[in-house]
């Protein structure tokens, strides 16, 4: 094993396990920051050079790449959106209960309208003689 690829592997427990010399602490593992790491060229880290370190770095990452811990600048961005979201529903819902509060208001209005118009009507209407043809029964 060479000078570099001992540097290279050594960059790349160091990332491993969010323990970096150079770069910030939950720097993604990629391939250009196990060089960076490593205080080499990015370009040096080739497939053709250290075929076996890089098919490790792959594996790894697609092990666990995925899995990576947030920067606090990250959560912090994300509470941020958290409470955004949170506040754009509380506007929705707030404009939603006002539209249901005033057509509730029209709705009792009319419906003492229609009240007070139906108590009138009943009050000017004469006595009805329109007799029942069906016979009553007894």
């Amino acid at each position: 094993m060479g000078r570099a690829e001992a540097a290279f592997r050594s960059a790349f427990d160091r990332l491993k396990n969010n323990k970096p010399n150079l770069l910030p602490k939950n720097s993604q593992v990629t391939q250009n920051n196990i060089a960076r790491e490593a205080g080499l060229d990015p370009s040096a880290l080739k497939k053709a050079r250290f075929p076996s370190l890089i098919a490790e770095i792959q594996l790894w990452i697609d092990e666990h790449g995925a899995v990576r811990p947030l920067s606090s600048r990250q959560t912090m961005i994300a509470q941020r959106n958290r409470s955004r979201d949170l506040r754009v529903r509380l506007e929705e819902m707030k404009t939603q209960r006002d539209l249901a509060l005033g057509m509730l208001a029209e709705a009792d209005l009319r419906i003492l309208e229609l009240t007070i118009e139906n108590n009138r009507l009943k009050a000017t209407s004469s006595p009805s003689n329109i007799t029942s043809f069906k016979p009553k029964a007894s």
